[in-house]
């Protein structure tokens, strides 16, 4: 029997990247490849990379210079592999910079990858001309990359995404999406149902249902009938030992009533709405393309809290848009301090090439964005602060995922993804606990277990979900 090699998997970005790291790495597996924790001495090397973020492109490229530079010092030679949004947007250009690399494969080609390994393994001596795989296949590539294993599963944890929709048709003038992942496509609901009962019997017992534009799912049910992301989420929250649901990144276009009334009716559905604003001037959100306004925005938000009333929301903002004036950045904090935020991630604005707002004038000195995002930023901070400090005093139901830093203690998840730190056994891992939160701080909240008990998904106690308004004496 051969020695099994070695898979080195560096992801970048998004959940997205995250949840096709983890199916290729499944796929892989399959192919005799086990992962490790270090490129040193990895036989196949990937870097899935995210697009999103500025100067994206000259991120990898250094990182593919540093394992370069290790191999030429080690002597120990590794198949390079970029996949992912900056691999769809550079394609060519990747192999003619860095010719160490061997196989560039966009997102939608991953289920390629042992054919594409072999055509390297084949080329021996001339391996660093590089194979380029960035084509949009007829193939849907879910039916062709590899299931996690039930140790697989284990071994990841109680929490798990699972990609329902990839792409965009929303061409925000600022964003890169849809010319990287394509259109939207929606996949089969019987299909990702399938994949949620295999992470359960696997012990995940918490759901992510992620897409670059998620709410606006519409896979075919086995009548072919399109489906929505409510109904989707309501038989998720079905399959036996999932306890909790939630669903990211949507669009404010995309939130209709049907989902909605999901928060309200679906206790496994967290109440915590990840929705992306990006700015609060109308004039700045029509340049962007966003397909909403600050009235829509606000009218939702009022739907989902009258739904929902413990119900927190995060958001993304960009400040500095070519062409934002002192008045739209008013505009933007004005519609910060009206909604109030549990969290957020805020961005200056930076080009990215091929895109509309790339070619647009009035690009705003550095100076400027800088002095907007310490402003918002200041704002944002406020706001979580305030927000993690009103849930001192509070119970929770936590979801327990991982052994904290000192022995004796587990993290788990709030309802709202606050880190909470407890005192339990590791046994307890997996289960969910209702904790009273005693302390705050910056990055976690801690707590005590109350009555020391705990309780898995499926004995019907995670249905008495506790609202945020609840109190209990200290």
């Amino acid at each position: 029997m051969s020695e099994p090699r070695k898979l080195y998997v560096r992801s970048f970005g998004c959940q997205m990247n995250v949840y096709d790291a983890q199916r290729m790495t499944d796929t892989l597996a399959k192919e005799g490849y086990v992962e490790t924790d270090t490129p040193d001495d990895a036989d196949l090397v990937i870097l899935n990379t995210c697009h999103i973020r500025e100067k994206a492109a000259e991120k990898v490229y250094s990182e593919l210079g540093r394992l370069r530079k290790g191999q030429e010092e080690s002597g120990h030679r590794a198949m390079i592999a970029v996949t992912g949004c900056v691999a769809q947007a550079e394609g060519a250009e990747i192999v003619k910079r860095a010719r160490a690399v061997d196989l560039v494969v966009g997102p939608q080609s991953y289920h390629k990858l042992p054919e594409l390994i072999a055509q390297a393994e084949a080329r021996g001596g001339n391996r660093r001309a590089g194979i380029v795989e960035t084509e949009f296949p007829v193939e849907d590539k879910f039916d062709f990359l590899a299931p996690p294993s039930r140790a697989a599963i284990a071994k990841r944890g109680p929490t798990a995404f699972v990609t329902v929709q990839e792409g965009c048709d929303k061409f925000c003038t600022f964003c890169v999406v849809p010319y990287t992942r394509g259109a939207e496509v929606s996949r089969p609901l019987s299909k990702i149902l399938d994949e949620v009962i295999r992470l359960a019997d696997g012990g995940v017992r918490e759901i992510t249902l992620i897409g670059q534009n998620v709410n606006a799912y519409h896979g075919p049910d086995a009548a072919g009938r399109p489906v929505g992301l409510a109904e989707l989420v309501r038989k998720v929250a079905e399959v036996p030992g999932i306890a909790r649901v939630r669903y990211t990144t949507s669009h404010p276009r995309d939130m209709d009533d049907e989902l909605i009334a999901a928060h309200r009716e679906m206790p496994a559905l967290m109440p915590y709405l990840h929705l992306p604003v990006q700015s609060g001037s109308n004039r700045i959100l029509a340049a962007m393309n966003r397909k909403h306004d600050r009235e829509l925005f606000f009218e939702i938000v009022a739907k989902v809290r009258a739904a929902r009333p413990d119900i927190a929301f995060s958001s993304d903002f960009i400040v500095g848009f070519p062409g934002e004036t002192d008045e739209d950045f008013a505009d933007t904090m004005d519609l910060v301090e009206k909604v109030g935020f549990a969290s957020a991630f805020s961005f200056k604005y930076s080009s990215r090439p091929g895109t509309p707002a790339a070619g647009l004038g009035e690009q705003l000195p550095e100076e400027v964005k800088s002095n907007r995002i310490y402003a918002l930023q200041a704002l944002l901070d406020r706001q979580k602060a305030a927000f993690d400090a009103a849930c001192r005093g509070r119970c929770f139901d936590i979801l327990l995922e991982k052994p904290g830093r000192f022995p004796g203690q587990l993290i788990g998840r709030s309802p709202y993804l606050q880190s909470v730190v407890v005192e339990a056994p590791v046994e307890a891992i997996g289960t969910l606990a209702s904790v009273v939160v005693r302390e705050v701080s910056t990055k976690s909240l801690s707590g005590d277990i109350v009555g020391g008990e705990f309780f898995t998904a499926g004995s019907g106690v995670e249905s008495q979900f506790r609202r945020q308004s609840e109190k209990v004496e200290a």
